[in-house]
């Protein structure tokens, strides 16, 4: 399921080699993932797969927040964020309302482009987890980005037994409640997290550097 944690302030990990590289693996096979899998829900039918979606588009703004802001300074960390929260959320209400919808206006998915794509994306998440396996002891940071990897398998099995339900009584049904109940885990987790960047960006911590900057240009 997506994963609504930011990357943590520790920059240990940052300063490995093995692990930056790791992390720019692990973030082109999610966005590659994200955008594969909202092209094939949106060409099966499939809600489920478009709300799979959302985890690959999560774990590639968390990597990708990891090699870019996590050294840097508290405010830049919550604008960005800030940004990943507002782009989750807005997906997740798309898929949701989306999903809505189709109850009364969809098709039945294609059962077998669901199940061949939710497998190819539970390989996808399953290389990305053993990739981070040998991190998952590191920091605070590494042991996160590792179980999202892991978690993440929950969501792509979800769609393979929905792809399965929809064969097997021909409705679909099992792709809807899918796609409604990851959806919302999506969407919540996009306003957790944009609660969150909100409030860093109102620590004091944010402020005290709001208030140096003009200072540090003088």
């Amino acid at each position: 399921m997506a994963c609504s944690s930011c990357a943590s302030e520790s920059k240990g990990g940052l300063n490995d080699p093995r692990w930056r590289r790791a992390l720019w693996i692990a973030l082109i096979i999610n966005a590659v993932m994200f955008a594969g899998e909202i092209v094939a829900g949106a060409a099966a039918g499939s809600k489920a797969l478009q709300a799979d979606a959302l985890d690959f588009l999560g774990d590639s703004a968390n990597y990708a927040i990891s090699l870019g802001v996590a050294g840097m300074a508290i405010g830049w960390r919550a604008r960005a964020a800030l940004l990943k929260g507002g782009s989750l959320a807005l997906l997740g209400l798309y898929v949701f309302l989306s999903t809505v919808w189709a109850i009364w206006n969809g098709r039945t998915p294609e059962a077998e482009v669901m199940g061949i794509v939710g497998l190819l994306a539970l390989v996808a998440n399953g290389v990305v987890a053993m990739m981070l396996y040998r991190f998952r002891t590191g920091d605070a940071n590494m042991r996160s980005v590792w179980i999202c990897s892991r978690n993440d398998a929950i969501g792509n099995i979800a769609v393979v037994l929905a792809a399965a339900g929809v064969f097997g009584t021909g409705t679909a049904w099992p792709d809807l409640i899918v796609a409604g109940i990851m959806a919302m885990l999506g969407l919540t987790g996009g306003v957790q997290i944009i609660v969150q960047a909100v409030g860093e960006l109102r620590s004091p911590e944010s402020e005290g550097e709001r208030t140096d900057a003009p200072l540090s240009r003088i």
